[in-house]
């Protein structure tokens, strides 16, 4: 089962990230903050995806995207925004790819999708 692990400020939304996620078969973690308990947390739960609140100018989030980078650098970090600017500021920040908010589902689940790879289970 793949894992995620999500980190946004509103709880609204988090709690819809969950469900969704969770309704397509990942394993979801959810938290507020991205403190060191969030750092703890991806070392624990070996996520196949993390995806982060990118609030305002961004600076915690981006400081914590630099430091799961700095530890594991192949791990898919996106940036979860209602920013209009967050497609040219992402990959600046460290960041893998976007999510903008609002989204639909579909188009949440096919740029998880290309950062998790579906298994061919056919022999």
């Amino acid at each position: 089962m793949e894992t995620i692990i999500i980190q946004d400020t509103d709880q609204d939304i988090l709690d819809i990230l969950y469900t969704a996620l969770e309704l397509e078969g990942f394993r979801v973690y959810g938290l507020n903050s991205c403190g060191e308990d969030f750092i703890e947390l991806i070392g624990m739960a070996r996520p196949h995806v993390v995806m982060m609140d990118y609030r305002l100018s961004g600076e915690n989030c981006i400081r914590a995207c630099r430091e799961i980078k700095a530890r594991y650098p192949h791990l898919p970090v996106l940036a979860l925004s209602c920013n209009s600017n967050i497609n040219e500021v992402y990959s600046r920040s460290g960041f893998d790819g976007y999510i903008e908010k609002p989204f639909e589902l579909d188009q949440l689940y096919g740029i998880l999708r290309k950062y998790i790879p579906q298994q061919d289970n056919t022999l």
